[in-house]
C-alpha cells in the first residue's frame, strides 16, 4: 500500500497531524526503534525484553463495549460486558486522536483467521515499536496482494501514554479497552500490556463468528501424524500450551480458534505463552523460544550487565510471558489450519486434589463442563487463608465472551454431535491431596494420558464411574501407574477425599444454577448420573 493511500485512509478516520509513519516495519527494524527509545533491552540471546509494569496483566474491570443500537441486542450484558455510553466514547475517540497529533506511530496490517472464508483484515495503529512487534509476532502477516488493497475490517488504536480521566471520560481508571463494534474500532489506552491486544481481537471475533455459524474458542490445537486434530481448552496454568506444543504432533495454535464446517483454524500467527518457571526439560520447544531474536520476554526479570535472563523469578509478577512466531516452533501445521477434531480435551488444574486425572465425558456432561470452565487457584499469601478457591470461567474464557455463553455451548455441542469427536477431562492439578498436602500431577502421566487417549490407547479399557462427579475413569492407561487414575485411591485419607469431594461438588452446582435455564434438564443432572 502506497504512503499516500494509508493517509487518506487514517485521515478518513479522523487521524490528523500525525508524525512518521513506520508501516509494517520488519523484525529487525521494529527491534532496533525499541532499543533506540528504550522500550527494552536485549537478553544474551536476543530476544526484547520489555517491561508493562505497573500493569502486568489484562484489566478486565477497564474494559467496556459500547451500547450501539445495531449491536446492543446480541451483547450478554453484565459484568464480563460492561456497556459504555456511545457519545462518551466518541469524546474520548476524540481526545486520543489529538493525543497522537505530531507523534510518530506504528501501522501493521496483519489478518486474523487463517481460514480465507473467514479472515478479518485488522489495522494495528501504536506508539510504541514493541507492541508492533507483538501484533507482528500474534498475527497473520498479509500477503502482497492483500497489502495492495488493505481494508481493515477492524482498527485496534493503542496509545499506553495516554491515560484517561475518570471524571472527564466516564472510566473507572486511567486504563480503558473499548470495543465498539458499530465504527469496527478498539482504543487501549493507560496500560503497556501487550496481551491487551491480543485479546480485544480475540473478543472481536467472538462476536463476529458465531454469527457465521463458526464455533470460536479459547483453546490450542494440534494434529497427529495421522491427520487427527485435537482441541485442548483450559484458563491459564492449566497446561494449554504446554501440552499442545508436542513434539510428536504438528501445532495448529497455542490459544484461539474457529471451528467452521470445513474444520479447525487458528486465529493468530504466533503464541503468547506464560513462562514463570519454564524449563529446558519439560518444555524444550518453549525453552527454546526464550532465547531466539524476534522473541518479545515480557516483564520477565533480566541482569540489566550480564543480560541473564531469570525465568524463575517473579520481581515484576508471575504472569511472565514470551511473544513469538509460530514460524519459529519446529514443528506447525503448515497452513495454520486442522480438519474436525477427533478429540476435544477439557484442562483444570484442581487444587481440592479430587477430580480424576483423565475421564471421558458424555455429550451432556461436556456441555456441563464447558459452560463451567473449572479450574483452581490454590491457596495465597493472605492470612488465614488456607484452602484453595474454585475458578468458573463459562466456556473456558469469559472475559472475551460477547454472546450468551449458550450460543457458544450450544455451537460446540452440534459441531461435536456431528462430527463424533470424543470428550475428555484431564485434570493437570493436584493428587494425593489438595494444594499443600498432595503433589502437582507429573508432567509425563499427564502426557502419557493424552498420548493414549488422542491415539486411541483408551478406547479398549474398562471405564469405573467415580461416585462424586459422575465421571468415566479408565482404570488402566499406558505408562501410568494404575493407583493415579482414580483420585480417591491416592489420598492417605479417603474420609478426607470424600468430603473435599463433596465440597467442590457444591460449587459446581450452585454455579451451574445461572445456566439452568438456558440448557437441557439432561445437562443440569450431568453429575447426577
Amino acid at each position: 500500500m502506497s504512503t499516500n493511500v494509508l493517509e487518506q485512509q487514517l485521515h478518513g478516520m479522523g487521524l490528523h497531524n500525525l508524525g512518521d509513519i513506520h508501516y509494517n516495519l520488519t523484525a529487525p527494524e521494529l527491534v532496533e526503534h525499541a532499543l533506540s527509545y528504550e522500550e527494552g533491552i536485549l537478553s544474551e540471546h536476543g530476544a526484547l525484553c520489555v517491561n508493562s509494569v505497573p500493569y502486568t496483566g489484562r484489566r478486565a474491570n477497564d474494559k467496556f463495549v459500547v451500547e450501539e443500537d445495531d449491536t446492543k441486542g446480541d451483547v450478554w450484558w453484565g459484568k464480563v460486558n460492561k456497556p459504555f455510553a456511545e457519545d462518551k466514547f466518541n469524546a474520548l475517540k476524540t481526545r486520543v486522536f489529538a493525543y497522537l497529533q505530531g507523534r510518530d506511530v506504528y501501522v501493521q496490517d496483519l489478518i486474523a483467521g487463517a481460514d480465507p472464508t473467514y479472515k478479518l483484515p485488522v489495522r494495528f495503529i501504536q506508539e510504541e515499536a514493541y507492541h508492533s512487534l507483538f501484533v507482528q509476532n500474534m498475527f497473520i502477516k498479509a500477503s502482497e496482494e492483500e497489502l495492495e488493497n488493505f481494508l481493515p475490517g477492524f482498527t485496534v488504536v493503542t496509545v499506553p501514554g495516554f491515560k484517561s480521566i475518570p471524571e472527564i471520560d466516564g472510566t473507572l481508571s486511567e486504563v480503558f479497552i473499548m470495543l465498539s463494534f458499530k465504527q469496527k474500532l478498539v482504543l487501549i489506552g493507560g496500560t503497556s500490556y501487550a496481551g491487551e491486544n491480543k485479546k480485544s481481537i480475540f473478543t472481536v471475533l467472538n462476536y463476529l463468528m458465531p454469527k457465521l455459524g463458526v464455533m470460536s474458542m479459547h483453546c490450542s490445537a494440534n494434529i497427529g501424524k495421522d491427520g487427527d486434530t485435537a482441541l485442548f481448552f483450559g484458563l491459564s496454568g492449566t497446561g494449554k500450551t504446554t501440552l499442545s506444543t508436542d513434539p510428536e504432533r504438528a501445532l495448529i495454535g497455542d490459544d484461539e480458534h474457529g471451528w467452521s464446517n470445513d474444520g479447525v483454524f487458528n486465529y493468530e500467527g504466533g503464541c503468547y505463552a506464560k513462562v514463570i518457571n519454564l524449563n529446558a526439560e519439560a518444555e524444550p520447544i518453549i525453552y527454546g523460544l526464550t532465547r531466539t531474536f524476534g522473541t518479545i520476554l515480557e516483564n520477565v526479570d533480566i541482569d540489566e550487565e550480564t543480560r541473564v535472563i531469570d525465568l524463575d523469578s517473579q520481581v515484576h509478577t508471575e504472569n511472565t510471558r514470551a511473544s513469538y512466531t509460530r514460524e519459529h516452533i519446529p514443528n506447525i501445521s503448515p497452513d495454520n489450519r486442522g480438519g474436525h477434531p477427533k478429540n476435544v480435551v477439557f484442562l483444570t488444574a484442581d487444587a481440592f486434589g479430587v477430580m480424576p486425572p483423565i475421564a471421558k465425558l458424555t455429550p451432556e456432561q461436556a456441555m456441563y463442563h464447558f459452560l463451567s470452565g473449572y479450574t483452581a487457584k490454590v491457596a495465597g499469601t493472605e492470612a488465614g487463608v488456607k484452602e484453595p478457591s474454585a475458578t468458573f470461567s463459562t466456556c473456558f474464557g469469559a472475559p472475551f465472551m460477547v454472546h450468551h455463553p449458550s450460543v457458544y455451548a450450544n455451537l460446540l455441542r452440534d459441531k461435536i454431535n456431528t462430527h463424533g469427536s470424543t470428550v475428555w477431562l484431564v485434570n493437570t492439578g493436584w493428587s494425593g491431596g489438595p494444594y499443600g498436602v498432595g503433589s502437582r500431577m507429573k508432567i509425563k502421566h499427564t502426557r502419557a494420558m493424552l498420548r493414549a487417549a488422542l491415539n486411541g490407547d483408551l478406547n479398549n479399557v474398562e471405564f469405573v464411574k467415580d461416585s462424586f462427579f459422575n465421571l468415566s475413569i479408565p482404570t488402566s492407561c499406558p505408562d501410568v501407574p494404575a493407583e493415579v487414575l482414580n483420585p480417591r485411591n491416592t489420598w492417605a485419607d479417603t474420609a478426607a477425599y470424600d468430603k473435599q469431594a463433596q465440597h467442590l461438588v457444591e460449587l459446581f452446582e450452585e454455579n451451574f444454577k445461572q445456566f439452568a435455564d438456558s440448557v437441557d434438564e439432561h445437562v443440569v443432572k450431568a453429575m447426577k448420573g
